[in-house]
């Protein structure tokens, strides 16, 4: 198995993720995974600071792995770094955050330049697509109301915010010409603009992980905040009815691949939120359940072949790629 979406030893939300290259990549080959593509994400926005520093995280790796890159801020340093990172580094995939307001989010400006320089380098542009300004009115909205439990972190971003940054990045995209893969599509709403830009002969690729195809909300308002601090990422894994459209997306073609997302925290760093949902950290296991929850959910139930299950948790990224 190939998982192409990982955030191992990221730091993040005032936490490193608590699965390094080791640990995360033993629990990967236990699950049956033998390779996994994770994140470098810039250092004051400097690639080539950021790609060192996952160099030296990495080397206690024992499987293969590639890299993405995130791109946090715009400039021609920037622009420079991108083509030596796919000219001399082997890394030829970007990802932009249309969230996380005030950390990793960029604007639209930047997200043009950076599908523009994608498209001279023949690099995939990927996108977290969420409103990030408007997650942030959502979340001013549900402290106002007094909710700080894990069920507002879902309530604070619905789907429609999904949906809105998923549109907007497929047009700029199309507006640009050049090729879009849309990472963790956890709604409806995401899904169905993936399926009519595709339709429309647009090149989209979009990526469900197990996650978002195995579970609902309804563990975001357990009352144990343990519990439901562990199933806090972003976007939020959603309402009963999303995973089933998702999983018939992913049977019929509309969905591509299945990634995980994998960023792992322990309940002592989810607990920084205890009584304040913004601040607890983002993120989810699944590098080691990734293969035998797809098994289980797309095959047993007969929504997809074994042969398309060899596709959507392998093959298919090294044919993108």
């Amino acid at each position: 198995g190939i998982d192409p979406h990982t955030h191992l030893a990221m730091e993040f939300m005032g936490s490193e993720t608590i699965d390094d290259f080791f640990s995360g990549q033993a629990a990967a080959l236990a699950g049956g995974t033998t390779m996994h593509i994770d994140f470098v994400i810039p250092i004051n926005g400097s690639l080539t600071a950021g790609f060192e520093a996952y160099e030296k995280k990495a080397k206690n790796s024992c499987m293969d792995y590639g890299f993405h890159m995130a791109i946090t801020k715009w400039d021609e340093v920037v622009s420079d770094e991108m083509e030596v990172m796919v000219k001399e580094k082997g890394i030829n995939s970007f990802k932009f955050f249309m969230a996380y307001k005030g950390s990793f989010m960029i604007n639209d400006e930047l997200l043009i330049e950076g599908f523009k320089r994608c498209k001279s380098l023949g690099a995939l542009a990927m996108v977290h697509a969420e409103n990030g300004d408007a997650v942030f009115e959502g979340q001013k909205r549900m402290i106002e109301l007094g909710i700080t439990g894990p069920e507002g972190h879902a309530l604070s971003r619905p789907p429609l915010l999904e949906g809105e940054a998923t549109t907007r990045a497929i047009r700029l995209a199309e507006f640009v010409n050049t090729p879009l893969y849309v990472v963790h599509v956890m709604s409806m709403d995401a899904m169905e603009e993936i399926a009519k830009a595709r339709k429309a002969g647009q090149r989209v690729i979009g990526e469900p992980v197990v996650s978002g195809l195995v579970l609902d909300d309804s563990w975001l308002w357990h009352s144990d905040f343990v519990t439901a601090a562990k199933y806090v990422m972003s976007p939020p894994i959603r309402a009963s009815g999303h995973n089933k459209a998702l999983q018939a997306a992913l049977a019929t073609g509309i969905l591509q691949l299945v990634g995980t997302d994998h960023c792992a925290f322990n309940s002592t760093q989810k607990a920084f939120g205890i009584d304040d949902f913004r601040k607890i950290p983002n993120g989810v296991n699944g590098i080691e359940e990734r293969m035998h929850l797809v098994w289980d959910t797309m095959v047993e139930s007969g929504q997809i072949s074994v042969t398309d299950y060899v596709r959507l948790t392998s093959t298919e990224w090294g044919r993108l790629k």
